[in-house]
């Protein structure tokens, strides 16, 4: 009887740990950095975002915001996250997209602490991380997070 018990606990405790990640994936969150999108301002690295390079990226950062997406070749989110930020960065303008092999960049994955593929980041104009997401974000997701990094016109 103690047995039933113990596998009834143990698919309780699985099933709890399941919706918490499903409610969590993909979930676009701000990274502490204090965007100045609203007034058009640079943000500062010291305000509590990373800032990343074109040459961190090993392309050019957008002119008013930059999608970077960490993937892996076997990574099947990744080939679904990679075409819903295509579509974002063709929709909106000024906006690219770089996506990084995180096994042949492992140096920016320990700096930047990303533990799963896909992880998006949304850098401002300055590449200064803003938004990060873990898992696939959905589209109206992403496009959000661009309404507070990008500068308005």
């Amino acid at each position: 009887m103690t047995g039933l018990w113990v596998v009834l606990a143990t698919l309780a405790l699985g099933t709890l740990i399941g919706v918490i990640r499903l409610r969590r994936d993909g979930r676009i969150r701000d990274t502490g950095a204090s965007t100045g999108a609203a007034t058009g301002a640079a943000t500062e690295a010291g305000a509590g975002g990373e800032r990343l390079s074109a040459a961190d990226l090993g392309s050019g950062l957008g002119e008013r915001a930059t999608l970077v997406q960490f993937s892996t070749a076997f990574c099947q989110p990744c080939r679904a996250t990679r075409r819903i930020l295509a579509d974002v960065s063709e929709l909106v303008p000024g906006v690219s997209h770089v996506e990084i092999d995180a096994e042949s960049r492992l140096d920016l994955v320990r700096r930047l602490d990303i533990m799963r593929t896909p992880t998006v980041l949304v850098l401002d104009q300055a590449g200064v991380i803003v938004k990060r997401a873990a898992g696939q974000p959905r589209k109206a997701d992403v496009l959000a997070a661009l309404a507070g990094a990008v500068p308005e016109s």
